[in-house]
């Protein structure tokens, strides 16, 4: 058993050593001639160090992702959350809209129509001459069509004493209808009298050819858009 055993280790030691002397003298330019030792381990190494890098890029590639579906994540977890508050508050935010509409409408009664600008113009006049000024100057100018209403500016120009201006600004602020005064300018007057100009713009909402006409506007616009 002894014999076995140190023939055994001999022929183990000797093993390595051959091994051991395929590694010397090898011709680093011709891997091809060298002996199947070295050539095996060779092929090892090479294998390992492909499968190391090819994990090594693999496993970024899949980090990258799981970063963008983490922060996917996020964004889908406010999205629901915002829809699920809106959901709990759906009666509350219908009352509101209603309230709303109603606010909208309310505003839309104060906009003359076309037919009723004349009217209009004649309530501006007569405030003025109810509080003793002299119109020097009531001119309406060109009217402004915005998206969802049309505006009138008109010069004015009144002379009169101080406190009669200031009843009919107010009296031009209780119009039924919405007016505004802009850009108010005081004079003095070697009488003593004052005179103010200023540009009243009233609203008027627009009919249903001129809606039709600026949606028409619009929608070309947006094709010129697109095309560009």
């Amino acid at each position: 058993m002894a014999t076995r055993r140190l023939n055994s280790k001999f022929d183990l030691a000797a093993s390595l050593r051959g091994f051991g002397h395929q590694f010397r003298g090898l011709n680093t330019n011709d891997p091809a001639g060298w002996p199947s030792g070295p050539r095996y381990v060779l092929c090892i190494v090479v294998a390992a160090v492909v499968v190391v890098a090819l994990w090594f890029v693999w496993l970024s590639g899949v980090n990258d992702e799981l970063e963008a579906e983490r922060s996917k994540e996020v964004a889908l977890r406010a999205d629901y959350q915002k829809k699920v508050a809106q959901a709990v508050n759906l009666e509350l935010l219908k009352k509101q809209r209603e309230q709303v509409q109603q606010y909208v409408t309310l505003l839309e009664k104060q906009l003359p129509s076309k037919a009723e600008m004349d009217a209009l113009l004649s309530d501006i006049n007569q405030a003025g001459l109810g509080r003793s000024l002299q119109f020097e100057l009531f001119r309406p100018g060109q009217v402004v069509v915005r998206d969802y209403y049309a505006e009138l500016p008109i010069a004015v120009r009144v002379t009169g004493r101080y406190h009669d201006m200031g009843a009919f600004v107010a009296d031009v602020a209780n119009l039924s209808r919405i007016v505004t005064l802009n850009n108010v300018s005081i004079t003095p007057q070697k009488d003593g009298s004052l005179t103010m100009n200023t540009t009243a713009r009233t609203y008027r909402y627009l009919d249903e050819e001129e809606q039709a006409a600026q949606k028409a506007a619009a929608a070309k616009a947006k094709t010129k858009a697109k095309k560009k």
